[in-house]
C-alpha cells in the first residue's frame, strides 16, 4: 500500500535557464531514492531552482532522519514505496517531466548480505523506470557509478575506457555488472527509441548524512575518531581513492539534466584530486583532534563469513574532462573541506541540512 505525505505547495518563480516544460510553469522532479544521502541534497538543490518534486523511497538503507526537513518543504511530496510497484510508478512518471533515478542498493557490506534484493532492486527497478519513461516519453538521468570500471588502471577512468571485472564467484562485482546492464539499457532506449536520458557516473561521493553503516569510509572514520575508538582502516590503507562534496556532484546532476546536449551520454561525476585511506584516516584524526589509534586490519577481519565474496580496488580517480568541456564544470570543495563539513555535521550531533 503506498503512502503518501504532502507538504504545503506554492509557486516559485521559474528560473530563465530552464526551458521546460514552458516558461510559466514549474518543472516537475520525480526523484526515486529521494530520502537518501544523495537524494536529499539533490531535492535541496531541486527546490533551490524552484521545481516541484515527487520523491519515493521504500527507507530501505536511508534513516527516516534525512527527511524530518524535508517534509516541511513547500512543493515536495513523499510516497514511501518501492520503485518495483509499477501501477504507482506509472502514475509518479506520467505526472513529471524528469526522473532523477537514484534507487539503488548501495555500500559494498549491504551488497554482500542482500545479494538477490540488490540485484533485482538495482536491474529490475531501472528497467521498470525506463519502460515507463518511454512509453511517455520522459526524461530520465540515471545515476550509475565508479563501480562499473571494475579493476580499472591506476590512472584517471575515462568515460569510454575498457571495464576489467573479476569472477562472477566473487559477489562485489555483481553490483558493477548491475549498474553496467542498466547503463546499456538506458542507451539502448535513448538510440532505438529516442529516450531523453543522461547516465551519470558518481565518484566516491561524501558529505552530510552520510552513514558509514553499509562500508562508507569518511562517516565511519569520522563517527570512530569523535567516539575515541580506533579509527579502522582495511588492509595496508594505500587504496587511492578521489572524493567528491555532495553538493558539487547535485549541482552537477541538475545542470547535465537540463543540457539537450547531454542526453545519450555518459559523464564522470567527482573530483580528480586523490588520496590514499591511509592519509584519509590521518587527515580525520588531526581534524577531529581526536586521541583514537589508527588501526590496522585484514579484509578477513573485516568483512568475516563475506570476504570470500569482497575483492578491493587499489585505485580510483576519474577523468571529468567530459563534463568540463560541456558545462565548465568544476568542483568548488577540496578534500580538506569535505572532511572539515562533514565532521562538523557530525560533532552537531547530525543537525541541520549541510
Amino acid at each position: 500500500t503506498e503512502v503518501c505525505l504532502q507538504a504545503k505547495a506554492f509557486q516559485i518563480p521559474q528560473p530563465e535557464a530552464l526551458t521546460m516544460p514552458k516558461k510559466s510553469e514549474q518543472i516537475r522532479a520525480l526523484v526515486t531514492g529521494g530520502a537518501g544521502f544523495i537524494g536529499t541534497h539533490l531535492c535541496d538543490e531541486l527546490l533551490s531552482r524552484g521545481f516541484r518534486i515527487t520523491v519515493i523511497d521504500n527507507f530501505s538503507s536511508a534513516p527516516a532522519s534525512n527527511l524530518k526537513y524535508l517534509l516541511n518543504k513547500k512543493n515536495l511530496k513523499l510516497y514511501k514505496d518501492t520503485i518495483l510497484n509499477q501501477k504507482l510508478m506509472a502514475r509518479l512518471i506520467r505526472n513529471c517531466d524528469i526522473v532523477y533515478h537514484l534507487a539503488a542498493a548501495v555500500g559494498v557490506k549491504f551488497i554482500l548480505a542482500h545479494k538477490v534484493e540488490s540485484m533485482l532492486t538495482n536491474i529490475a527497478g531501472t528497467e521498470i523506470i525506463l519502460k515507463l519513461a518511454d512509453k511517455d516519453h520522459k526524461k530520465v538521468v540515471l545515476t550509475s557509478t565508479s563501480e562499473v570500471y571494475g579493476k580499472h588502471i591506476c590512472s584517471p577512468a575515462h568515460e569510454d575506457d575498457d571495464r576489467i571485472m573479476g569472477s562472477t564467484n566473487v559477489s562485489r562485482w555483481s553490483y558493477s555488472d548491475a549498474k553496467a546492464v542498466d547503463e546499456f539499457l538506458a542507451l539502448a532506449y535513448n538510440k532505438e527509441r529516442k529516450l531523453p536520458v543522461v547516465v551519470v557516473r558518481l565518484f566516491n561521493v561524501v558529505g552530510p548524512r552520510q552513514i558509514g553503516r553499509y562500508g562508507m569510509v569518511l562517516p565511519r572514520f569520522i563517527e570512530e575518531a569523535l567516539s575515541g575508538k580506533p579509527i579502522i582502516v582495511y588492509d595496508d590503507g594505500l587504496q587511492v581513492r578521489s572524493f567528491t562534496y555532495v553538493k558539487d556532484v547535485t549541482r552537477a546532476i541538475v545542470d547535465l539534466s537540463l543540457e539537450k546536449k547531454a542526453e545519450g551520454e555518459i559523464f564522470n561525476i567527482g573530483n580528480d584530486q586523490p588520496i590514499t585511506i591511509k592519509e584519509l584516516a590521518a587527515k580525520v584524526k588531526e581534524k577531529t583532534r581526536s586521541s583514537s589509534e589508527i588501526k590496522y586490519i585484514s579484509y578477513d577481519q573485516a568483512y568475516g563469513d563475506r570476504s570470500a565474496d569482497f575483492e578491493e580496488i587499489g585505485c580510483r580517480i576519474p577523468d571529468i574532462s567530459k563534463i568540463k568541456t560541456l558545462l565548465g564544470y568544476q568542483p568548488q570543495y577540496d578534500i580538506e573541506q569535505i572532511i572539515e563539513n562533514t565532521i562538523e555535521y557530525f560533532a552537531n550531533g547530525k543537525k541541520g541540512k549541510r
